[in-house]
C-alpha cells in the first residue's frame, strides 16, 4: 500500500513535456518576427495585434489567479498577523531596492552622459506629446484611493492587480474569521483555482503566434537606424540592469537564502522567455506565482509579495527612469542639477506604481513626470520612443526577476521557505508541473505525513 501514492508521481514524471516543444517555436516564432520586420516593415508592423490580443487573455486571467492564491493562502493561516507581517516586510524592502536602483541609475547615467550628438526633430515632439498626454496625472493620493475598487466584483472586471490583492485580502481574512465553517469555500475556491490554471495552460499554446506579431511589429515600426543612433543608452542600460541583478540582488540572494542567482534564473528561464517576446512583465506573472509555491515558497507569502511587487518591486522601471531622465536633458541641452534629478525621479516612482506590466507604460511616466517638473524637455522625449520597446524588455526582464528574488529572500525572512525542497527543484530532480501550472503532487506543511520524503 505505501507505493501506490509513488504510482501518479511516477507516471507524472514519466509524461513527456510538450511543453518543450512550445517553448521551441516561441524562439522560432521571435526570430521569424525581427526577419518579417526587416523584410517587410508594413506588414510587420500590421502584425501588432497579434501580440496585443495574446498579453491580453494572459491578463484576462491574472485577477482570479491572483484571488485564488491569496483566499487560500490567507484563509488556511492560523493567525492574520502573520500576514501583515509579511506585507510589512515586503514592503519594507521593495521600498529600500527601488531607492538602489535609483542610485545605481543616477550614477551610471551621469558617468556615461548619454544623449551627445541628438538632433530632435518636429516629428519626435509630436511623438513626445501623445505620450505626456497618455501618462496624465498622478498623486499619491490619487493612487492610494485607487487601490479601493468600485464595487466588490469590479475590481476583477477592471483588471486592476491591487484592487483584487485588497478584495482576496479581505475574503481571506473573513475566511479565516469563519474557522471550521470556511472549509468547503476554501475547497470551491480551490476546485476553481485549477480550472484558472488549466485555462491559462491552454492559452500559453497561443504563445508563439503572439511572439511572432509582437517581434514583428516594434522591427517594422523601428528598424535599424535608431538602433544604430541610439545604441549608447540601450547598451548602457542593458548593463545597469544586469549589474544589478547580478552584483546586488545576487549576493544578497546566497547570503540570506543560500540561492544561487543563476539556478534561480535558470529555473525560470521560460518565464523570460515570454517577457522577452511580450516585453511585459505581467505575462508572466501567474507562472511566477505558481514557480514559487512549487520552488518552496509558502502560499500566503507567493500570493501575497509577487502581486504586490508588481506594483511596488520596480527596480527596472527606477533604473529606466533614471537614465532616461538624464539621457532626455542632456540630448535637449538642459542637463539637470543632482537635486532636480533625485526630486523628479522620486515623483516619478511614485506615478510609476501599479504600471510595472504594463508594456510602454514606462515611457508614458517618463512624459508625464517631465511634463509636470520640466516641461521644456517632454519634447526630448520622442528621441527614446523609437527604441523605448527594446528597453521596455530590459525593464520587464528586471522586474521580473527582482520580483522572483523579493518572493524567496521574504519567504526566508518569515521562516516560510522549504530550502531543502528548493535545493531538490533547482537540482531539476522535482520538475514543474507544465501541463497544469499547478504543483499538486508537491509537499505542503499542513501533510505531516509527507514530511519524510523530504528528508529521504
Amino acid at each position: 500500500m505505501s507505493a501506490s501514492p509513488d504510482e501518479p508521481q511516477a507516471a507524472t514524471s514519466m509524461r513527456p513535456d510538450r511543453t518543450r516543444y512550445l517553448y521551441l517555436a516561441v524562439i522560432v516564432a521571435v526570430l521569424a518576427g525581427i526577419a518579417v520586420g526587416f523584410v517587410a516593415p508594413d506588414l510587420g508592423a500590421a502584425l501588432k495585434p497579434l501580440g496585443t490580443a495574446f498579453v491580453a487573455l494572459i491578463k484576462m486571467m491574472i485577477s482570479p489567479i491572483i484571488f485564488c492564491t491569496i483566499v487560500l493562502g490567507v484563509g488556511s493561516v492560523a493567525k492574520a498577523a502573520s500576514v501583515g507581517k509579511v506585507g510589512g516586510l515586503a514592503l519594507v524592502y521593495f521600498l529600500v531596492m527601488s531607492t538602489v536602483a535609483l542610485a545605481i541609475g543616477l550614477v551610471v547615467g551621469n558617468l556615461i552622459d548619454p544623449g551627445q550628438g541628438l538632433q530632435l526633430t518636429d516629428e519626435l515632439r509630436k511623438a513626445a506629446e501623445a505620450q505626456a498626454a497618455t501618462g496624465g496625472e498622478s498623486d499619491t493620493t490619487e493612487f492610494l484611493l485607487g487601490i479601493i475598487p468600485t464595487t466588490l466584483v469590479s475590481a476583477f472586471t477592471e483588471g486592476q492587480v491591487l484592487q483584487t490583492l485588497l478584495v482576496a485580502l479581505l475574503a481571506g481574512f473573513a475566511l479565516q474569521a469563519m474557522g471550521p465553517k470556511a472549509a468547503p469555500i476554501l475547497a470551491g475556491i480551490e476546485h476553481i483555482q485549477r480550472l484558472v490554471f488549466r485555462i491559462l495552460a491552454m492559452i500559453m499554446w497561443a504563445a508563439p503566434v503572439g511572439a511572432f506579431g509582437a517581434m514583428a511589429a516594434v522591427v517594422g515600426a523601428t528598424g535599424m537606424d535608431a538602433l544604430k543612433s541610439l545604441g549608447l543608452i540601450m547598451v548602457s542600460f542593458y548593463a545597469t540592469c544586469l549589474v544589478f541583478v547580478f552584483v546586488i540582488l545576487g549576493p544578497l540572494l546566497w547570503s540570506v537564502a543560500r540561492i544561487n542567482v543563476l539556478a534561480l534564473l535558470n529555473y525560470l528561464r521560460r518565464e523570460f522567455l515570454l517577457i522577452l517576446s511580450t516585453s511585459s512583465s505581467e505575462s508572466a506573472l501567474p507562472r511566477l506565482i505558481a514557480k514559487m509555491e512549487h520552488l518552496g515558497v509558502s502560499r500566503p507569502v507567493a500570493g501575497i509579495t509577487v502581486p504586490t511587487g508588481y506594483s511596488f518591486n520596480l527596480d527596472g522601471t527606477a533604473i529606466y527612469l533614471t537614465m532616461a531622465t538624464l539621457f532626455v536633458a542632456r540630448a535637449t541641452g538642459a542637463p539637470l542639477e543632482l537635486g532636480e534629478q533625485i526630486a523628479l525621479l522620486a515623483f516619478m516612482m511614485i506615478a510609476s506604481k501599479g504600471a510595472a506590466g504594463v508594456t510602454g507604460a514606462g515611457l508614458a511616466t517618463l512624459a508625464s513626470g517631465l511634463q509636470s517638473h520640466r516641461p521644456e524637455l517632454v519634447d526630448g522625449v520622442g528621441l527614446i520612443v523609437g527604441i523605448d520597446r527594446f528597453m521596455s524588455e530590459a525593464r520587464a526582464l528586471t522586474n521580473f526577476a527582482g520580483n522572483a528574488i523579493a518572493t524567496v529572500l521574504v519567504a526566508t525572512w518569515t521562516n516560510e521557505f522549504d530550502r531543502e525542497r528548493a535545493e531538490e527543484v533547482l537540482a531539476g530532480r522535482e520538475p514543474f508541473d507544465e501541463t497544469t501550472l499547478l504543483d499538486e503532487d508537491a509537499p505542503t506543511p499542513p501533510k505531516d505525513h509527507e514530511e519524510p520524503a523530504l528528508q529521504s
